[in-house]
């Protein structure tokens, strides 16, 4: 296995006490992106691809906890969550696996690449109408991703991808906000206020943005080009000899 020594982590807020001082020689790697814009696909490729380099790999994704997946499903079923419950559904979630399977990985060296991270979160409850801050405060036990790669796309193309996929589903679709006269309709006002809001957050985290139009192979290079080049720079800059260890050096 590949052995690159990376940076020290940093928490979004207030981190896992009981962890936080814990060395995370593991990288984490988040793939953001919309409904339907095809991440699942991606990653898909991505981990054989860095098994192949050397890489222990482990995925992690939206609603996948053990604990909370099966009650998750059931409470949508129901189409009849409030933001607040919704959004704490969700973080219970990420949390649950933060804790069981992200962190642990990182510690034992693995690259994780999660399949949408906290700022699905930050995107979603902003449309539906949560407070931002709330928000934010909810998932301050996040740990900072190393590399956040995004899938933009723009409504019109993903259109006729959804329908040629899964189809549009209710909480896709943002029919629970009532936001148009049908699904179809309200598919279209939702997520174009998604990736309004994705376009966003990515300004003011500094997500590296891919163009999610392109062919299925063409994307799957230009994430295999960004990841790439991320492992170089994390191997680079943890050299006992480079600039920066050296300069960490001379304050000590």
């Amino acid at each position: 296995m590949a052995s690159h020594p990376s940076r020290a982590k940093t928490w979004y807020g207030h981190g896992l006490p009981y962890i936080a001082k814990k060395r995370l020689p593991g990288h984490l790697i988040a793939i953001e992106g919309t409904d339907g814009v095809g991440r699942s696909a991606q990653i898909e490729l991505l981990r054989p691809w860095l098994e192949l380099e050397g890489y222990a790999v482990s995925n992690t994704g939206w609603t996948r906890s053990p604990l909370l997946s099966e009650t998750i499903n059931e409470a949508k079923a129901g189409h009849r969550l409030t933001v607040t419950t919704f959004s704490l559904l969700y973080a219970a979630d990420f949390a649950d696996r933060l804790e069981h399977e992200i962190l642990p990985a990182l510690q034992a060296g693995f690259i994780v690449i999660a399949d949408r991270y906290m700022y699905t979160a930050f995107a979603r409850n902003s449309v539906m109408g949560a407070d931002p801050q709330w928000t934010r405060e909810v998932f301050g036990m996040a740990l900072v991703p190393d590399l956040v790669l995004y899938l933009d796309i723009d409504v019109k193309s993903l259109i006729p991808r959804v329908i040629m996929g899964k189809g549009m589903d209710y909480w896709e679709s943002g029919m629970h906000l009532a936001l148009g006269i049908d699904l179809f309709d309200s598919f279209e006002r939702y997520q174009g206020r998604l990736i309004d809001e994705y376009r966003r957050l990515s300004s003011e985290f500094g997500f590296l943005s891919v163009d999610a139009r392109l062919p299925i192979e063409e994307l799957q290079g230009e994430l295999r080009k960004h990841i790439a080049e991320y492992l170089s720079a994390a191997y680079r800059n943890s050299r006992p000899d480079s600039a920066d260890n050296r300069a960490s050096t001379r304050k000590e």
